[in-house]
């Protein structure tokens, strides 16, 4: 692969791995903008492989294969591919594929703080929530009496409002 690699503007080749084993570590000390991998069929190790990377050190890949089965390929999109290309490439085609799973894989980088920030805030606002109801409860306040005092705590002590609430709920629960 490094002979076509040569011909494609802005890129050059870090490494080359003989093992699926050595992946994960090549690519934390090589930290490459992209993986790619050429494989006749992506074997169970380099899956395994490509799993860890996508959960300690994200980054596009392309795969390269003959392997077209809809296991192989369902297994290797599992794992975090970007770019799973079957049969040979021409080497001017390489380039493009490179920038496309690039992109797909800054897309999905996007959807993925998306998904983690309203997890986030869907979980503050239950404790919100449930902070209010504490504090309606002990002080016999109104709902926005509640989340005015909230807020005002959040605000006092230079946190979040979810921590701010958090911070009632164990009180709460230390106080009885």
């Amino acid at each position: 692969m490094e002979a076509s690699l040569s011909g494609i503007d802005g890129m050059e080749l870090a490494s080359t791995i003989d093992s699926p084993l050595e992946l994960l570590r090549a690519i934390q000390d090589h930290a490459p903008d992209v993986v790619l991998i050429d494989t006749e069929s992506p074997s169970r190790d380099v899956i395994e492989q490509l799993a860890a990377v996508s959960a300690s050190a994200p980054r596009p890949v392309v795969m390269l294969t003959d392997d077209g089965h809809d296991e192989a390929i369902r297994a290797a999109l599992g794992a975090g591919v970007s770019a799973y290309v079957v049969d040979s490439v021409d080497h001017r085609r390489l380039g493009p594929i490179i920038r496309v799973a690039i992109e797909r894989f800054q897309g999905e980088q996007r959807l993925r703080a998306e998904l983690e920030s309203t997890r986030t805030q869907l979980a503050e606002r239950k404790l919100v929530e449930r902070a209010k109801g504490i504090l309606m409860k002990q002080r016999g306040c109104t709902e926005d009496e509640a989340y005015s005092a909230l807020r005002s705590l959040a605000m006092q002590r230079s946190v979040r409002l979810g921590e701010a609430a958090q911070q009632v709920i164990d009180v709460a629960g230390l106080l009885g």
